[in-house]
């Protein structure tokens, strides 16, 4: 079936079945621009939680679309490629969380969107990359267990100096392959074009950024910025968007290896073929859903 024509069949079953396609910012290009809604992950999380759509086809990872029917229960949430999961979410499971909590009682767990919902369910409050120094601050308990992410764990420890950020080690792979003498070469090459990085990445390389920022962060400082040259460090998925809202400025990748395998696996056809046969719906426990969604409303109460 011609792309055309893919796309023409998903816009009639959208309608028909009253679905709404929400797609990360790190999707492929066709994804994004079949998408109702692109975003990061709270900005995905709120529209979750806000749809009147009967059906849910999230393009994205495992975990995002566990945390859309978290948030919306009543909706029938599809995956189009039940395998694309995220290796940092697989870091850390429930039980490990447990014991973590038994070595550090009565403190909070801050947990990361990039994690299962039964590690969810186990944590006080969830964050992103958008708001989770916001929300650290606003904890008032000294301590926190921060998970899964050592990287994010570390930058929010550096900004915050007066509370201790206890961080389990775990990383996500893309972000961590990128190496500060990456950006010392790029920034030898490119003069005084900025550098943009994600928070998940290490933190010898955030700490020479020009500005670190979630995805959402990443695009607002670009929209505002009167640079007309960027060097982007998160997944490259990101640059069609930038790339489509400012056709006058021009983007280079900070490393070859930011590429998420797992984002790009989903294709059209794969949109398709779920919506048209609602398959690879996601199912989450009812017990460790309503666990999981205090966490999860924490965080949007706060945003």
């Amino acid at each position: 079936m011609e792309q055309q024509i893919i796309i023409e069949e998903i816009n009639r079953l959208k309608k028909r079945k009253n679905a709404v396609i929400l797609a990360h910012n790190y999707q492929i290009p066709e994804i994004q621009d079949i998408a109702d809604y692109v975003g990061d992950s709270l900005g995905l999380s709120k529209k979750a939680s806000e749809t009147n759509a009967d059906i849910i086809v999230f393009c994205g990872v495992h975990f995002m679309a566990e945390s859309a029917k978290i948030l919306s229960p009543n909706k029938k949430v599809l995956l189009p490629v039940l395998d694309a999961g995220c290796p940092m979410a697989d870091m850390i499971e429930a039980d490990q969380l447990r014991i973590f909590k038994t070595e550090y009682p009565d403190i909070p767990v801050v947990c990361y969107v990039n994690s299962s919902a039964e590690v969810k369910a186990e944590s006080d409050i969830c964050v992103t990359s958008s708001n989770a120094l916001n929300i650290v601050q606003s904890l008032e308990k000294d301590k926190i267990l921060f998970i899964p992410d050592q990287n994010l764990g570390n930058y929010i420890s550096k900004k915050i100096p007066d509370k201790e950020i206890i961080y389990w080690e775990g990383f996500c792979i893309t972000h961590h392959r990128v190496r500060h003498n990456e950006l010392d070469m790029v920034r030898k090459h490119r003069g005084e074009t900025k550098i943009l990085v994600h928070p998940e990445c290490n933190p010898d390389v955030v700490e020479k950024a020009d500005f670190v920022g979630s995805t959402s962060q990443i695009i607002e400082y670009v929209k505002s910025c009167d640079d007309k040259k960027f060097i982007i460090g998160t997944e490259m998925g990101i640059l069609h968007s930038l790339r489509k809202q400012n056709p006058d400025k021009k983007f280079y990748l900070l490393s070859p290896s930011l590429v998420c395998y797992n984002m790009k696996k989903t294709s059209l056809e794969d949109v398709y073929e779920a919506l048209k046969e609602e398959k690879n719906e996601i199912i989450v426990d009812k017990k460790v859903m309503i666990k999981a969604y205090e966490a999860l409303e924490r965080m949007l109460e706060f945003s």
